[in-house]
């Protein structure tokens, strides 16, 4: 088997993950069965960032890994996957083991919030390496690096403490509650911020032909704001289960997260 075989049959095995886990969502919601194992074993969608981040780190060897910059966004931001899916796997075991269904917070949120720094380096490496940050060299990039990020915690802010909890946090479990309602969006806006540089030489990064890959990565930033506003203020308003809209949104997030981690495969060029 070639290494271009190996590559679509890899990007067919993620894509078809995806749509069997977006069914068994839309059975769960269609069907109401929200409260039952059924939902529970849907959080095996976990795979796909797993799988994902592992073959991110192979692709990652055929850029120097950490002796390249290149080499060394693929590394973190694969690991961010890989630390993901490893929060996925402490989350199952409160759910099946410990029989919690919505452990949260709990310790899988360590795992999941390891990601953030990792995705935020790893996406830093990436502009730099498309030559990106020179566009924080005009004042209007500057503005706009500062402005968004901004306007977009106002905006989680008011609804994840001001509309979903009435303004108030009481106990202990509230205040870790509110820490990690606003830590995911605020840090999903920093990361994005710094997602948006690599737009700046993007289109001319060896002749375009990473372009589709940065986008999809980009788009799996944007997307996951999504998923972990919705997952916040669904479980502040108690209405959040497993399978339920927030999981269909992670895991498209991790699907193009993944899928564009892949097409930086470079021997997938090679043999054009």
């Amino acid at each position: 088997m070639t290494s271009q075989n190996a590559h679509k049959i890899f990007l067919w095995v993620m894509w078809i993950l995806w749509i069997l886990f977006i069914g068994w969502f839309l059975w769960i919601y269609l069907t109401g069965n929200a409260d039952n194992n059924a939902n529970i074993y849907s959080n095996f969608y976990g795979v796909i960032p797993l799988l994902g981040g592992i073959y991110g780190l192979y692709i990652a060897h055929f850029w120097g890994s950490l002796k390249s910059k290149v080499g060394k966004a693929i590394t973190l931001l694969s690991l961010g996957l890989v630390t993901w899916g490893i929060g996925m796997v402490i989350w199952l075991y409160y759910n099946i083991v410990l029989s919690i269904e919505i452990p949260y917070p709990s310790m899988a949120d360590a795992a999941f919030i390891l990601s953030w720094p990792l995705w935020g380096l790893g996406a830093a490496y990436l502009s730099i390496a498309t030559g990106a940050k020179f566009g924080l060299k005009e004042l209007k990039g500057r503005i706009m690096l500062f402005l968004i990020p901004v306007a977009v915690i106002v905006f989680s802010y008011y609804f994840l403490v001001t509309v979903a909890r009435g303004g108030v946090v009481s106990d202990y479990e509230g205040v870790v509650k509110t820490f990690f309602d606003l830590a995911y969006p605020i840090g999903d806006v920093i990361i994005l911020g710094i997602a948006l540089l690599i737009f700046g030489l993007s289109y001319n990064y060896f002749g375009g032909i990473y372009k589709k890959a940065m986008y999809l990565i980009l788009a799996a930033f944007v997307i996951n704001y999504f998923a972990d506003f919705t997952f916040s203020y669904t479980t502040s308003l108690g209405t959040y289960y497993n399978g339920s809209l927030a999981d269909a949104l992670f895991v498209t997030t991790m699907t193009v997260f993944s899928t564009g981690i892949i097409l930086f495969d470079p021997r997938k060029h090679e043999q054009l």
